[in-house]
């Protein structure tokens, strides 16, 4: 899954620079700031070029510092934290944003559109999204394509860099082996961690929502009581702990409308998910 870097700039009487990240459906913003920009005001003489200069320079200070600031959010270990980059623009800034220096090369490269905005805050945010959608749905596309079609050509080569079902997958990952995740969206599974009170024994299970009510909350060969430490999606479950397992990419969520090749997968063995690893 892929995180888009967004900075909404907009005009009030204040100005606000809002620095974000979409993350899948995921929002977080990063940080903001406002600046007290002067408007234009009828002078005359002496005190209109003033005003203009003092004006102007607000103006190339504020510039400057959301190119400072988004250095910070979107620059890790000297490169980009990021996949790609949505310029906001509320319409005074336009031409001061179309200029291929303001950003950091490392930053101007992510660049992948610039969106004209009429509103501020979380609103002008909403209004990007929904303005760069188009573009963020064709990319989003092109990259779940490429990695299914890995995923075949492995199958095809009959490697071993590649497995599927749950107790494979979950093995590869505690061996740390897992390098790319795919997930159905529909992905139905639960993870449970229980505990025996009896043995004073942790144990994990897995089960479809279907096979909830297999799972008792009593050990019939025992009599023990299992205690629900933690029940989740199996997919919430890999968000939460991808990176703890070293996995180089996130989990990536397919809609099943967008790649054809979803039913094909599905039914590959009868198994939701597959894995790659080395």
């Amino acid at each position: 899954m892929c995180s888009y870097g967004y900075r909404v700039l907009m005009r009030v009487l204040i100005q606000e620079a809002l620095f974000t990240i979409l993350h899948g459906n995921f929002r977080d913003v990063i940080t903001k700031f406002s600046v007290d920009l002067p408007r234009k005001r009828r002078y005359g003489g002496a005190s209109a070029l003033r005003q203009a200069r003092l004006r102007n320079e607000k103006r190339y200070n504020y510039i400057q510092k959301v190119s400072e600031v988004a250095v910070q959010c979107f620059i890790t270990d000297g490169k980009a934290n990021v996949t790609s980059i949505i310029l906001a623009i509320e319409g005074t800034f336009t031409s001061e944003f179309q200029q291929p220096d303001i950003f950091d090369p490392r930053l101007q490269e992510k660049l992948l559109q610039r969106v004209i905005i009429s509103y501020g805050g979380e609103n002008g945010f909403n209004q990007a999204i929904d303005l760069a959608s188009e573009t963020l749905s064709n990319i989003k596309l092109i990259q779940e394509k490429k990695v299914i079609s890995r995923y075949f050509d492995e199958v095809s080569k009959n490697s071993n860099n590649y497995c599927f079902g749950v107790d494979e997958t979950l093995k590869a990952l505690e061996m740390g082996a897992v390098e790319t995740l795919i997930v159905w969206e529909n992905f139905d599974v639960k993870h449970y961690f229980l505990h025996d009170s009896q043995r004073s024994k942790m144990y994990t299970i897995h089960l479809c929502v279907d096979q909830e009510e297999k799972l008792d909350s009593q050990d019939k060969d025992t009599d023990a009581k299992w205690e629900h430490v933690e029940k989740m999606p199996l997919l919430e479950w890999f968000a939460k702990n991808c990176k703890k397992f070293g996995i180089l990419r996130p989990t990536i969520n397919f809609q099943n409308s967008n790649i054809d090749k979803d039913a094909e997968l599905i039914d590959h063995n009868d198994n939701d998910y597959t894995f790659f690893f080395d």
